[in-house]
């Protein structure tokens, strides 16, 4: 298989794309390798079904949420969106492609499912420096965890996933958040005692 293999007999996506495998699913979207049909690198194109995320409380916002969020951050840690298309019936995330999957996937195929010092250093490093960017943009994650951060084709980090992001406008007068979410084996301490 030549990774261009197509997922129906369909007409190419806007006439910008071609749609090839299915990479992954999530609750609401899925995510398929797609070629620009001008040349280029392949790129990851979320889909989101508008209807599913209208009948799901909290998700539209949640989508808006991860497109404000990455269009804010410009940074090698951060899997970048290049575009944003949409039908009456779907709306499309062009994002660049991490091929080498997920640092879960990573870490499962490990001896002893734990880095080298060295190579969690590495990871140690990069994680921290898109974080500090995001937070510098005002962009707070809330979900940070191994499935939320890819792997380019050179191994290097991309963080992933902005939909439970926090941006200025959603802080108090205090300036702090105060509502929990993300997935609580990876929250911090103080996040969960309150």
């Amino acid at each position: 298989m030549n990774g261009k293999s197509k997922t129906s007999k369909s007409t190419p996506l806007l006439g910008k794309y071609e749609l090839g495998r299915l990479l992954g699913r999530g609750t609401f979207a899925k995510v398929y390798l797609a070629h620009p049909l001008t040349g280029g690198e392949p790129v990851a194109v979320k889909v989101i079904d508008k209807a599913e995320v209208m009948d799901m409380e909290g998700m539209a916002p949640r989508v808006l949420r991860e497109v404000v969020a990455m269009r804010r951050l410009r940074h090698p840690g951060v899997l970048r969106l290049h575009e944003v298309l949409a039908t009456r019936s779907r709306i499309y995330l062009v994002m660049e492609l991490a091929p080498r999957g997920d640092l879960q996937s990573m870490l499962a195929a490990l001896p002893n499912r734990r880095f080298s010092e060295k190579a969690a250093r590495r990871v140690f490093v990069q994680l921290t420096a898109a974080l500090a960017h995001c937070h510098a943009r005002g962009v707070t994650h809330r979900d940070v965890k191994p499935q939320n951060v890819l792997l380019d084709s050179a191994g290097n980090l991309k963080v992933s996933d902005f939909g439970l992001s926090a941006l200025p406008d959603t802080l108090r007068d205090d300036g702090r958040l105060h509502t929990a979410c993300g997935t609580p084996a990876y929250a911090a301490p103080e996040v969960l005692r309150h």
